[in-house]
Protein backbone atom coordinates (compact mmCIF):
# COMPACT_ATOMS: atom_id res chain seq x y z
CA UNK A 1 0.00 0.00 0.00
CA UNK A 2 1.35 3.44 -0.97
CA UNK A 3 2.30 5.71 1.89
CA UNK A 4 0.78 9.18 2.07
CA UNK A 5 3.20 12.01 1.29
CA UNK A 6 2.61 15.77 1.29
CA UNK A 7 4.69 17.88 -1.10
CA UNK A 8 4.32 21.59 -0.41
CA UNK A 9 6.07 24.85 -1.22
CA UNK A 10 7.12 26.58 -4.40
CA UNK A 11 5.35 26.01 -7.73
CA UNK A 12 5.78 27.79 -11.06
CA UNK A 13 5.41 27.47 -14.82
CA UNK A 14 8.69 26.63 -16.61
CA UNK A 15 9.12 28.00 -20.13
CA UNK A 16 12.19 26.51 -21.82
CA UNK A 17 13.28 27.78 -25.26
CA UNK A 18 14.64 24.69 -27.07
CA UNK A 19 17.84 25.04 -29.09
CA UNK A 20 18.13 22.98 -32.29
CA UNK A 21 19.98 19.68 -31.90
CA UNK A 22 23.65 19.82 -32.70
CA UNK A 23 24.18 23.42 -31.63
CA UNK A 24 26.78 23.84 -28.85
CA UNK A 25 27.99 27.16 -27.47
CA UNK A 26 31.24 27.82 -25.65
CA UNK A 27 30.34 31.05 -23.85
CA UNK A 28 27.21 32.98 -22.96
CA UNK A 29 28.38 35.84 -25.17
CA UNK A 30 27.95 33.52 -28.16
CA UNK A 31 24.20 33.64 -27.52
CA UNK A 32 23.23 36.83 -25.73
CA UNK A 33 24.29 39.43 -28.26
CA UNK A 34 22.08 42.52 -28.77
CA UNK A 35 20.24 42.30 -32.09
CA UNK A 36 21.27 38.68 -32.78
CA UNK A 37 18.62 36.23 -34.07
CA UNK A 38 18.91 32.53 -33.20
CA UNK A 39 16.38 30.18 -34.78
CA UNK A 40 14.85 27.90 -32.16
CA UNK A 41 12.73 24.75 -31.95
CA UNK A 42 9.28 24.91 -30.28
CA UNK A 43 9.48 25.84 -26.59
CA UNK A 44 8.92 23.31 -23.82
CA UNK A 45 6.22 24.48 -21.37
CA UNK A 46 5.96 22.48 -18.16
CA UNK A 47 5.22 22.77 -14.47
CA UNK A 48 8.21 23.66 -12.32
CA UNK A 49 9.25 24.31 -8.76
CA UNK A 50 9.50 21.84 -5.90
CA UNK A 51 5.78 21.01 -5.67
CA UNK A 52 5.73 20.04 -9.33
CA UNK A 53 9.19 18.53 -9.79
CA UNK A 54 9.51 16.65 -6.50
CA UNK A 55 5.80 16.24 -5.76
CA UNK A 56 4.75 14.89 -9.15
CA UNK A 57 7.90 12.76 -9.32
CA UNK A 58 6.94 11.23 -5.96
CA UNK A 59 3.57 10.40 -7.49
CA UNK A 60 5.08 8.97 -10.69
CA UNK A 61 7.30 6.78 -8.48
CA UNK A 62 4.24 5.21 -6.84
CA UNK A 63 3.53 7.25 -3.72
CA UNK A 64 0.16 8.65 -2.64
CA UNK A 65 0.90 12.36 -2.87
CA UNK A 66 -1.00 15.47 -1.77
CA UNK A 67 0.32 18.62 -3.47
CA UNK A 68 0.12 22.11 -1.94
CA UNK A 69 1.18 25.22 -3.85
CA UNK A 70 -0.15 28.70 -4.68
CA UNK A 71 -0.92 30.22 -8.08
CA UNK A 72 -2.65 33.34 -9.34
CA UNK A 73 -6.03 33.56 -11.09
CA UNK A 74 -4.43 34.00 -14.53
CA UNK A 75 -3.50 32.12 -17.71
CA UNK A 76 -0.27 30.72 -16.26
CA UNK A 77 -2.20 29.45 -13.24
CA UNK A 78 -4.79 27.77 -15.46
CA UNK A 79 -2.00 26.18 -17.50
CA UNK A 80 -0.46 24.77 -14.33
CA UNK A 81 -3.85 23.42 -13.24
CA UNK A 82 -4.23 21.61 -16.59
CA UNK A 83 -0.74 20.10 -16.28
CA UNK A 84 -1.43 18.93 -12.74
CA UNK A 85 -4.77 17.50 -13.83
CA UNK A 86 -3.05 15.45 -16.55
CA UNK A 87 -1.18 13.66 -13.74
CA UNK A 88 -4.38 13.22 -11.74
CA UNK A 89 -3.24 15.84 -9.23
CA UNK A 90 -4.84 18.94 -7.78
CA UNK A 91 -3.77 20.89 -4.71
CA UNK A 92 -3.27 24.33 -6.22
CA UNK A 93 -4.45 27.20 -4.04
CA UNK A 94 -5.62 30.22 -6.05
CA UNK A 95 -4.57 33.62 -4.73
CA UNK A 96 -6.56 36.22 -6.68
CA UNK A 97 -4.30 39.02 -5.47
CA UNK A 98 -1.10 37.52 -6.91
CA UNK A 99 0.32 36.50 -10.27
CA UNK A 100 1.39 32.94 -11.00
CA UNK A 101 5.10 32.31 -10.63
CA UNK A 102 7.09 31.52 -13.77
CA UNK A 103 10.64 30.76 -14.85
CA UNK A 104 12.25 31.19 -18.25
CA UNK A 105 14.80 28.36 -18.28
CA UNK A 106 17.84 29.02 -20.48
CA UNK A 107 19.23 25.53 -21.12
CA UNK A 108 21.93 26.55 -23.59
CA UNK A 109 23.86 23.56 -25.04
CA UNK A 110 27.38 23.55 -23.61
CA UNK A 111 26.55 26.05 -20.82
CA UNK A 112 25.01 25.46 -17.38
CA UNK A 113 21.31 26.38 -17.24
CA UNK A 114 20.10 29.79 -16.03
CA UNK A 115 16.72 30.97 -14.77
CA UNK A 116 14.77 34.21 -15.15
CA UNK A 117 12.31 33.86 -12.28
CA UNK A 118 9.24 35.61 -10.86
CA UNK A 119 8.17 34.24 -7.41
CA UNK A 120 4.57 35.51 -7.73
CA UNK A 121 1.98 33.82 -5.47
CA UNK A 122 4.66 31.76 -3.71
CA UNK A 123 5.50 34.80 -1.59
CA UNK A 124 2.18 34.58 0.28
CA UNK A 125 2.31 30.83 1.09
CA UNK A 126 2.09 30.30 4.86
CA UNK A 127 1.66 27.69 7.58
CA UNK A 128 -2.09 28.38 7.47
CA UNK A 129 -2.24 27.10 3.88
CA UNK A 130 -1.67 23.57 5.18
CA UNK A 131 -5.06 22.32 6.52
CA UNK A 132 -4.98 20.29 9.71
CA UNK A 133 -7.05 17.54 8.10
CA UNK A 134 -4.48 17.02 5.36
CA UNK A 135 -1.94 15.84 7.94
CA UNK A 136 -3.98 12.79 8.94
CA UNK A 137 -2.21 9.54 8.02
CA UNK A 138 0.65 11.43 6.31
CA UNK A 139 3.97 9.64 6.70
CA UNK A 140 6.22 12.29 5.13
CA UNK A 141 6.03 16.06 4.58
CA UNK A 142 8.39 17.53 1.99
CA UNK A 143 8.81 21.29 1.63
CA UNK A 144 10.79 22.94 -1.15
CA UNK A 145 12.29 26.29 -2.10
CA UNK A 146 11.61 28.55 0.91
CA UNK A 147 14.43 30.68 -0.52
CA UNK A 148 11.87 31.92 -3.12
CA UNK A 149 8.94 32.31 -0.67
CA UNK A 150 8.97 35.59 1.25
CA UNK A 151 6.58 34.52 4.02
CA UNK A 152 8.85 31.57 4.76
CA UNK A 153 12.15 33.42 5.06
CA UNK A 154 11.14 36.78 6.56
CA UNK A 155 11.50 37.43 10.31
CA UNK A 156 14.41 34.96 10.53
CA UNK A 157 12.29 32.10 9.17
CA UNK A 158 9.71 32.29 11.95
CA UNK A 159 6.81 31.06 9.80
CA UNK A 160 8.82 28.16 8.36
CA UNK A 161 10.08 27.10 11.79
CA UNK A 162 6.52 27.13 13.16
CA UNK A 163 5.31 25.06 10.21
CA UNK A 164 7.93 22.36 10.64
CA UNK A 165 7.46 22.24 14.42
CA UNK A 166 3.70 21.82 13.99
CA UNK A 167 4.05 19.02 11.45
CA UNK A 168 6.83 17.26 13.35
CA UNK A 169 4.62 17.18 16.45
CA UNK A 170 2.20 14.90 14.55
CA UNK A 171 4.84 12.18 14.19
CA UNK A 172 5.29 12.94 10.49
CA UNK A 173 8.78 12.70 9.00
CA UNK A 174 9.91 16.00 7.48
CA UNK A 175 12.09 16.92 4.53
CA UNK A 176 13.45 20.28 3.33
CA UNK A 177 15.00 21.29 0.01
CA UNK A 178 16.34 24.68 -1.08
CA UNK A 179 17.07 26.40 -4.36
CA UNK A 180 19.56 29.03 -5.47
CA UNK A 181 19.39 32.51 -3.97
CA UNK A 182 19.77 35.65 -6.08
CA UNK A 183 22.52 37.56 -4.20
CA UNK A 184 20.89 40.87 -5.20
CA UNK A 185 17.43 39.94 -3.92
CA UNK A 186 15.99 40.45 -0.43
CA UNK A 187 16.65 36.76 0.31
CA UNK A 188 20.26 37.20 -0.74
CA UNK A 189 20.93 39.56 2.18
CA UNK A 190 19.45 37.42 4.96
CA UNK A 191 21.19 35.52 7.76
CA UNK A 192 20.53 32.05 6.35
CA UNK A 193 22.71 30.40 8.96
CA UNK A 194 20.39 31.85 11.61
CA UNK A 195 17.29 30.74 9.70
CA UNK A 196 18.61 27.19 9.35
CA UNK A 197 19.45 27.02 13.06
CA UNK A 198 15.79 27.79 13.79
CA UNK A 199 14.40 25.24 11.34
CA UNK A 200 16.74 22.23 11.11
CA UNK A 201 16.02 20.69 14.55
CA UNK A 202 12.55 19.83 13.19
CA UNK A 203 13.78 18.60 9.79
CA UNK A 204 14.54 14.88 9.36
CA UNK A 205 15.94 14.97 5.80
CA UNK A 206 17.81 18.08 4.67
CA UNK A 207 18.65 17.85 0.96
CA UNK A 208 20.26 21.09 -0.35
CA UNK A 209 22.74 21.54 -3.18
CA UNK A 210 26.37 22.45 -2.56
CA UNK A 211 26.02 25.85 -4.24
CA UNK A 212 23.02 26.79 -2.09
CA UNK A 213 24.53 25.81 1.22
CA UNK A 214 27.95 27.24 0.36
CA UNK A 215 26.31 30.60 -0.42
CA UNK A 216 24.55 30.54 2.95
CA UNK A 217 27.33 29.29 5.22
CA UNK A 218 30.64 30.26 3.58
CA UNK A 219 30.27 33.24 1.27
CA UNK A 220 34.06 33.74 0.77
CA UNK A 221 34.41 30.14 -0.46
CA UNK A 222 31.33 30.59 -2.66
CA UNK A 223 32.76 33.72 -4.29
CA UNK A 224 36.17 32.12 -4.79
CA UNK A 225 34.78 28.98 -6.44
CA UNK A 226 32.47 31.09 -8.58
CA UNK A 227 35.47 32.99 -9.95
CA UNK A 228 37.64 29.89 -10.42
CA UNK A 229 35.26 27.40 -12.06
CA UNK A 230 32.73 27.47 -14.87
CA UNK A 231 30.82 24.79 -12.93
CA UNK A 232 31.24 25.14 -9.18
CA UNK A 233 30.73 21.39 -8.63
CA UNK A 234 33.30 20.16 -11.13
CA UNK A 235 36.49 18.75 -9.62
CA UNK A 236 35.29 19.28 -6.05
CA UNK A 237 37.52 18.73 -3.03
CA UNK A 238 35.08 16.99 -0.69
CA UNK A 239 37.42 17.12 2.32
CA UNK A 240 38.06 20.87 2.12
CA UNK A 241 34.89 22.18 0.47
CA UNK A 242 31.97 19.92 1.37
CA UNK A 243 32.74 18.36 4.75
CA UNK A 244 33.26 21.67 6.63
CA UNK A 245 29.78 22.79 5.50
CA UNK A 246 28.35 19.42 6.54
CA UNK A 247 29.97 19.82 9.97
CA UNK A 248 28.16 23.12 10.46
CA UNK A 249 24.82 21.67 9.38
CA UNK A 250 25.12 18.64 11.65
CA UNK A 251 25.88 20.99 14.55
CA UNK A 252 22.64 22.84 13.73
CA UNK A 253 20.61 19.68 14.36
CA UNK A 254 20.59 17.79 11.04
CA UNK A 255 19.57 14.16 11.27
CA UNK A 256 20.01 13.07 7.65
CA UNK A 257 21.95 15.34 5.31
CA UNK A 258 22.25 14.81 1.55
CA UNK A 259 24.19 17.47 -0.38
CA UNK A 260 23.69 17.45 -4.15
CA UNK A 261 27.04 18.12 -5.81
CA UNK A 262 26.16 18.22 -9.51
CA UNK A 263 28.57 16.36 -11.75
CA UNK A 264 30.57 15.31 -8.68
CA UNK A 265 27.65 13.31 -7.31
CA UNK A 266 26.21 13.42 -3.79
CA UNK A 267 27.58 13.58 -0.27
CA UNK A 268 25.61 12.17 2.66
CA UNK A 269 25.93 12.11 6.43
CA UNK A 270 23.64 10.96 9.25
CA UNK A 271 23.59 11.76 12.95
CA UNK A 272 24.24 9.36 15.86
CA UNK A 273 21.42 6.97 16.82
CA UNK A 274 20.35 9.09 19.81
CA UNK A 275 19.60 11.96 17.40
CA UNK A 276 18.15 9.78 14.64
CA UNK A 277 15.46 8.49 17.00
CA UNK A 278 13.84 11.91 16.59
CA UNK A 279 12.82 11.06 13.01
CA UNK A 280 9.06 11.00 12.43
CA UNK A 281 7.68 7.88 14.09
CA UNK A 282 5.36 7.11 11.15
CA UNK A 283 8.35 6.42 8.90
CA UNK A 284 9.48 2.80 9.21
CA UNK A 285 13.22 2.80 8.58
CA UNK A 286 15.97 0.92 10.41
CA UNK A 287 17.38 3.80 12.44
CA UNK A 288 20.33 1.79 13.74
CA UNK A 289 21.36 0.97 10.16
CA UNK A 290 20.94 4.62 9.15
CA UNK A 291 22.89 6.12 12.07
CA UNK A 292 26.47 7.47 11.95
CA UNK A 293 26.87 7.10 8.19
CA UNK A 294 28.98 9.19 5.83
CA UNK A 295 29.85 8.76 2.18
CA UNK A 296 29.96 10.01 -1.37
CA UNK A 297 27.92 8.73 -4.32
CA UNK A 298 29.36 9.42 -7.82
CA UNK A 299 27.05 10.60 -10.59
CA UNK A 300 25.84 8.11 -13.17
CA UNK A 301 26.47 8.76 -16.87
CA UNK A 302 23.36 10.00 -18.64
CA UNK A 303 22.42 8.52 -22.03
CA UNK A 304 22.01 12.07 -23.35
CA UNK A 305 21.88 15.47 -21.64
CA UNK A 306 19.06 17.76 -22.77
CA UNK A 307 18.43 19.85 -19.64
CA UNK A 308 19.41 19.71 -15.99
CA UNK A 309 16.18 21.48 -14.97
CA UNK A 310 14.51 19.56 -12.17
CA UNK A 311 17.21 16.89 -11.89
CA UNK A 312 18.00 17.74 -8.28
CA UNK A 313 14.30 17.74 -7.34
CA UNK A 314 13.53 14.41 -8.97
CA UNK A 315 16.64 12.81 -7.49
CA UNK A 316 15.31 13.80 -4.06
CA UNK A 317 11.91 12.31 -4.94
CA UNK A 318 13.72 9.04 -5.68
CA UNK A 319 15.72 9.30 -2.44
CA UNK A 320 12.57 9.84 -0.37
CA UNK A 321 10.71 7.05 -2.17
CA UNK A 322 13.56 4.63 -1.45
CA UNK A 323 13.52 5.73 2.21
CA UNK A 324 9.74 5.17 2.37
CA UNK A 325 10.39 1.69 0.96
CA UNK A 326 12.80 0.94 3.81
CA UNK A 327 16.03 0.97 1.79
CA UNK A 328 19.45 1.53 3.36
CA UNK A 329 20.79 5.10 3.30
CA UNK A 330 23.57 4.09 0.87
CA UNK A 331 21.05 2.60 -1.55
CA UNK A 332 18.71 5.58 -1.22
CA UNK A 333 21.49 7.95 -2.29
CA UNK A 334 22.56 5.71 -5.18
CA UNK A 335 18.97 5.50 -6.44
CA UNK A 336 18.72 9.29 -6.15
CA UNK A 337 21.85 9.86 -8.23
CA UNK A 338 20.63 7.39 -10.85
CA UNK A 339 17.22 9.04 -11.15
CA UNK A 340 18.93 12.40 -11.61
CA UNK A 341 20.83 10.96 -14.58
CA UNK A 342 17.53 9.80 -16.08
CA UNK A 343 15.90 13.20 -15.56
CA UNK A 344 18.46 15.13 -17.61
CA UNK A 345 17.61 13.11 -20.74
CA UNK A 346 14.41 15.22 -21.16
CA UNK A 347 13.74 18.96 -21.33
CA UNK A 348 11.17 18.80 -18.53
CA UNK A 349 11.59 17.29 -15.07
CA UNK A 350 9.30 14.26 -15.42
CA UNK A 351 9.46 12.73 -18.91
CA UNK A 352 12.84 11.07 -18.36
CA UNK A 353 11.99 9.38 -15.05
CA UNK A 354 12.24 5.63 -14.57
CA UNK A 355 10.68 3.44 -11.88
CA UNK A 356 12.74 2.43 -8.85
CA UNK A 357 12.81 -1.17 -10.13
CA UNK A 358 14.13 -0.02 -13.53
CA UNK A 359 16.76 2.11 -11.79
CA UNK A 360 17.90 -0.85 -9.68
CA UNK A 361 18.04 -3.11 -12.72
CA UNK A 362 20.17 -0.64 -14.67
CA UNK A 363 22.55 -0.16 -11.73
CA UNK A 364 22.85 -3.93 -11.31
CA UNK A 365 23.78 -4.27 -14.99
CA UNK A 366 26.90 -2.14 -14.46
CA UNK A 367 25.72 1.42 -15.09
CA UNK A 368 28.88 3.47 -15.45
CA UNK A 369 29.53 6.39 -13.11
CA UNK A 370 31.31 9.63 -13.89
Amino acid sequence: MAKKVISAGHVCLDITPVFPQGKVFETLSDVLIPGKLIQMDPASVSSGGSVSNTGLALSVLGNEVTLMGKVGDDDFGKTLARIFSSYGAGGLIVDKDSATSYSVVLAIPGIDRMFLHCPGANNSFSNADIPEGSLEDAVLFHFGYPTLMKKMYEDNGKEMAAMFKRIKSKGIATSLDLTAVDPNSEAGHLDWAGILKNVLPDVDFFVPSFEEICFMLDRPLYERLLSERTDMTEGMDFEREVKPLADKLMDMGCKTLVIKCGISGMYYRTAPYTVMTGIGERLAIDLEAWSDKEGRQPSFKADIVRSGSGAGDTSIAAFLTAALNGERIEDCVAIAAAEGACCVTAYDALSGLRSIDEIKEKMASGWETV
